[in-house]
C-alpha cells in the first residue's frame, strides 16, 4: 500500500515524517510548526479503516486533538500546541481501541493496525447511550410515556450510559427514580410505576447485548462518518476539576472561552492559544448551602450557593451570569476581575439570558414562570408573570414563595415525587429577534411565546412538537427550535406562524435528545446539541444537508453551543454527575469543520487534497 497524498505534501511543505509504525525510529522534530502525527489506520490484514478517530492528547491537564481517518485509511493531525509526553488512541465502534502512551514526536508517521472487537459486551458497550435507551422507549407502549420519559429522564445526564444502566433491582429502581423526583425529574405516578420493570428488560444485558451486537460483523456496523465530516478537527480541554459541570459556555471577543462551573460557584476562563485555565469565586453573599432553596440536613447534599447556569458577553465586554439557585444576576468584569451582585425583586431560578441591542439582559426564570430583565444603564430591573396554561398551574406558580418555605422545613418535594405532580410551564430557551421581539419557550407545556419590550404583550404559541428547549434566530429572522424529546427541530416564521420540521438523522431514530441548538448566521447553518449520541450535528436548511460528527469521549453531554471568529464550534461536556463522563472530568470542546483546509496559509494545497479524497 502506498503512501496517502498527505505524506507527499508535508514532505514539499518541509515537515520531516519518519516511515513505519508506532514502534519505527525517531526521526527530528518538525521545524517551525508544534508535532505533528499523520500515517494509516489499517486492519489486521492492512486494509484501510475510514472513520477512525486519532486522537493525540497532552498530560494533565488534558488537551486532546482529534481526527478522523480518511477513505485510504490515512489520518493528519494539525500542528500541535501543546508539548508532549504524547499519549495516542485510535477507536472506532467494532474494533479494540488502540492506545499508545510516551509517543514520542520524532516518531510523526505513525501507521496503526486494529483488531476486530469479537467481544459483543465489549461492542455493546461502544454503542452511545441512546441505542440503549432506545430499547426502553421500545417498551413505552404510550407515546405520552416514552415523551415524559424522554423528557424527564434525560434532564441533566445522558440516559443509557454504563452508569444509568447499571444492573438494579426493582426496590433499587425505585428508589433512585424517587431520588431524581426529589432533583426536579417528576414522572407520573402511572409511569413511575412501570418504570423499574422496564429498565430491568430493556437494560438486562443477557438479551439486550446479543439484540445490540446482531449485526456486529456487518461492514456497515457502527456507520463511517461522511467525507466531509472527516475533515474536522475536534479538541478538548480538561475544565475544572472531578464534580465541576461547566453547565453553560461562551466565546469572548478576547478570544477566551468562559465556563459557569454550577456545583462549586466557579467562572472558569480557557485561553484556547496557550491553554492557560482561570478561576474565580463567584461571591455567595449571606446564601446557605442550596441558595434561596436551601437543603434540609436529609436532602441530598450539595455546597453550591449560588448556581451559576448561563453567561453572555455585554457591549462593553463584561459578562453577565445567571445564578440559578442564588435567585440572581452577577455582572464580571474581565479587566479589573470584580463581580457585582444584583438581586431579584421576584420568581425563582433565572435560567438562560440574551443580551438586546440597547443592552438590556433577558432571562428566563424557570421555576415560577417569569422573564426577567435589567437595563445597567437605569439600573431598572423587574419580572414579568408569563401565561400559565391553567387555574391550578397559576395558583401553584403563585404559591411558589410558600412552598419553598414549606420545602425547607417539611421536605415538599419528597413528598411530592411520590404522588402525581402537577407539570408546571419552566420558561427555558430565550432569543431576541432581529426586531427586537423577545422570544421564549416553556418546555414542559410544548409552548413558545413572544413579548412586545415596549408595550409589554405577551403572545402564546403552541408548537406541534413537545419540550421545545434552547431556540435561536438566523440571519433572515426565522426562528429555530430543538424539540428535546421529539427527536426533531423545527423552523418557525415569526410572519407566518408556520412551523417546518426535520427529523434528526441520529440512528436508532427518535432515540435524539437535543438540548440546544445555535444558528451560524453568516451561513445560516443550523449547529444542533447530539446530546444523547455523543454527537454533534450539523444542518444546512437550503439543501437540507446533514452532517453528523461523532464526538471523541463517550457520555459527552452537549449543553449550549458558541461560534468563535472563524466559525468554529464550542460547546460543554456537562454530563451531571461529570464522573460519569469517560475519564470522569468535564470538558469542553471545540469542533472545527474546516480541520486543516484554511487554518494555516501553506496548508491551502493539502486542504485541496483532503477534499478530494
Amino acid at each position: 500500500m502506498g503512501r496517502s497524498p498527505f505524506v507527499g505534501v508535508a514532505l514539499a511543505l518541509g515537515f520531516t515524517l519518519g516511515a513505519g509504525s508506532a514502534s519505527g525510529d525517531a526521526v527530528p522534530k518538525a521545524a517551525e510548526v508544534g508535532a505533528i502525527f499523520s500515517g494509516h489506520v489499517l486492519d489486521a490484514e492492512g486494509a484501510p479503516l475510514p472513520g477512525a478517530m486519532v486522537s493525540v492528547a497532552s498530560p494533565e491537564p488534558v488537551h486532546r486533538v482529534t481526527v478522523y481517518s480518511n477513505e485510504d485509511g490515512s489520518y493528519r493531525t494539525p500542528a500541535l500546541s501543546f508539548p508532549g509526553p504524547f499519549e495516542l488512541r485510535v477507536r472506532r465502534i467494532g474494533w479494540k481501541d488502540l492506545t499508545v502512551t510516551s509517543l514520542d514526536p520524532g516518531n510523526g508517521f505513525q501507521d496503526f493496525r486494529l483488531a476486530r472487537e469479537t467481544d459483543p459486551a465489549a461492542v455493546a458497550a461502544q454503542l452511545p447511550a441512546n441505542y440503549w435507551m432506545n430499547r426502553v422507549l421500545d417498551r413505552l407502549d404510550e407515546p405520552r410515556h416514552r415523551e415524559e420519559f424522554l423528557r424527564q429522564c434525560g434532564y441533566c445526564h445522558q440516559q443509557g450510559n454504563l452508569h444509568t444502566r447499571s444492573a438494579r433491582d426493582a426496590e433499587e429502581w425505585s428508589k433512585l427514580i424517587l431520588l431524581m423526583g426529589r432533583r426536579g425529574a417528576m414522572i407520573s405516578a402511572d409511569l413511575r410505576a412501570r418504570l423499574p420493570d422496564v429498565f430491568i428488560e430493556a437494560y438486562d444485558p443477557a438479551t439486550a447485548v446479543p439484540e445490540l451486537t446482531a449485526d456486529m460483523n456487518h461492514p456497515d456496523f457502527g456507520p463511517v462518518p461522511q467525507i466531509e465530516v472527516r475533515h474536522a478537527v475536534i479538541e478538548e480541554w480538561d475544565l475544572g476539576g472531578p464534580g465541576s459541570m461547566q453547565h453553560d459556555v461562551m466565546v469572548h471577543p478576547s478570544g477566551h472561552l468562559y465556563g459557569v462551573d454550577m456545583p462549586f460557584d466557579k467562572l472558569h476562563r480557557l485561553d484556547p492559544a496557550t491553554g492557560e485555565r482561570k478561576s474565580w469565586d463567584i461571591p455567595p453573599g449571606d446564601l446557605p448551602i442550596g441558595g434561596v432553596f436551601g437543603r434540609r440536613n436529609d436532602s441530598p447534599a450539595s455546597i453550591s450557593r449560588s448556581g451559576p447556569h448561563s453567561l453572555q458577553t455585554g457591549p462593553q465586554g463584561e459578562i453577565w451570569i445567571t445564578l440559578a439557585t442564588g435567585n440572581r444576576l452577577a455582572r464580571f468584569d474581565p479587566k479589573t476581575e470584580e463581580f457585582q451582585i444584583i438581586e431579584l425583586d421576584s420568581g425563582f431560578y433565572p435560567h438562560t439570558l440574551r443580551i438586546d441591542d440597547r443592552g438590556r439582559v433577558w432571562y428566563t426564570i424557570s421555576a415560577s414562570n417569569h422573564l426577567g430583565v435589567y437595563d445597567p444603564a437605569s439600573g431598572n430591573h423587574r419580572q414579568i408573570r408569563l401565561p400559565a396554561r391553567d387555574f391550578k398551574q397559576a395558583m401553584i406558580l403563585r404559591a411558589m414563595p410558600f412552598l419553598m418555605w414549606l420545602n425547607r422545613n417539611f421536605d415538599l418535594q419528597g413528598m411530592v415525587a411520590k404522588g402525581d405532580p402537577v407539570i408546571v410551564p419552566i420558561p427555558y430557551g430565550i432569543d431576541i429577534a432581529p426586531d427586537g421581539i423577545i422570544w421564549f419557550s416553556q418546555l414542559n407545556e410544548h409552548r413558545i411565546g413572544r413579548m412586545d419590550p415596549d408595550t409589554g404583550e405577551i403572545e402564546m404559541i403552541d408548537t406541534p412538537f413537545p419540550a421545545p428547549r434552547r431556540l435561536r434566530f438566523d440571519s433572515k429572522g426565522l426562528l429555530w427550535i430543538p424539540s428535546f424529546s421529539g427527536g426533531r427541530i423545527a423552523r418557525f416564521d415569526p410572519e407566518t406562524r408556520a412551523f417546518e420540521e426535520w427529523e434528526l438523522p441520529t440512528e436508532p431514530r427518535g432515540s435524539e435528545t437535543p438540548y440546544a441548538l445555535h444558528v451560524d448566521r453568516n451561513t445560516d447553518t443550523v449547529w444542533i446539541c447530539g446530546t444523547a449520541s455523543d454527537t454533534l450535528i450539523s444542518f444546512e436548511p437550503e439543501a437540507e444537508r446533514w452532517r453528523i460528527y461523532p464526538l471523541p469521549t463517550r457520555v459527552t453531554f452537549t449543553r449550549e453551543i458558541d461560534f468563535d471568529d472563524q466559525g468554529r464550534i464550542w460547546t460543554s461536556n456537562s454530563n451531571g454527575p461529570s464522573w460519569q463522563i469517560e475519564g470522569g472530568m468535564p470538558r469542553v470542546l471545540r469542533l472545527d469543520p474546516q480541520g486543516l483546509v484554511a487554518r494555516d496559509g501553506r496548508l491551502g494545497e493539502l486542504g485541496q487534497l483532503v477534499s478530494g479524497l
